[in-house]
């Protein structure tokens, strides 16, 4: 590796996320253009798109700022959130948010979208199942959650149950985007009863798992 990005790296990623770098970055990169793919084939389909893009719809619609773009100022905010709960941001969360919202952006401005009601429902479906997908593509990478599920995991760890955090805040900004016209439709219920089984299919397909190998992308620290 680069002498340069060393210390980067290694700021950013945490020893256990050093075994088969190369092949995190890739699992981790490809998952967020997907991911970011999947969301926009959700906007795009008018059927309904999951909660945290309900939230950043409406605030698009208010402001004239693409949902996008929407979506890396609040995964900025959440991450701010992180604070107080002593959460430490991996590579992969930095990249969730610059990525994830540039690639909506890119594909919303590119792709015109359906007017079928069949072709509409094609589209949801796809999003929703790539979705998934990405979900383990991006996780299974193991460097670090992005904002979002970031604060649900730093909330869960004061004692709280992750079922009970997830419900609270999906609802919140579900609620919050339906109150500034979001598009809420059976598509959101659909991605909301469908996510859980799909990330639960694809995390372990998708997880890089660790070998044992003398040569490491990133030699170790010498101890002091």
């Amino acid at each position: 590796m680069v002498p340069f990005f060393t210390p980067i790296v290694r700021g950013l990623v945490p020893p256990s996320g050093r075994n088969r770098l190369w092949l995190r970055l890739t699992r981790l990169l490809v998952g967020l253009v997907l991911y970011g793919t999947s969301d926009s084939l959700l906007v795009l389909a008018h059927l309904g798109i999951d909660p945290w893009d309900v939230f950043q719809q409406g605030l698009a619609l208010h402001t004239g700022i693409p949902i996008g773009t929407w979506a890396i100022l609040v995964g900025l905010a959440v991450l701010f959130l992180w604070i107080p709960l002593r959460q430490r941001p991996g590579l992969g969360t930095v990249l969730n948010v610059l990525i994830v919202g540039s690639v909506m952006d890119l594909v919303l401005a590119h792709v015109p979208p359906p007017t079928a009601l069949p072709a509409r429902i094609v589209v949801l479906l796809l999003g929703v199942g790539l979705n998934g997908a990405a979900t383990g593509w991006y996780i299974g990478a193991g460097l670090g959650p992005g904002p979002r599920d970031g604060l649900m995991v730093g909330l869960s760890a004061r004692g709280l149950s992750i079922r009970v955090v997830r419900t609270t805040i999906e609802v919140t900004v579900l609620v919050a985007g339906w109150i500034l016209g979001g598009n809420v439709g059976w598509g959101t219920l659909l991605y909301a009863v469908s996510i859980g089984p799909l990330a639960q299919i694809f995390i372990p397909l998708f997880t890089v798992h660790a070998i044992q190998d003398t040569n490491s992308a990133i030699p170790p620290t010498s101890p002091k």
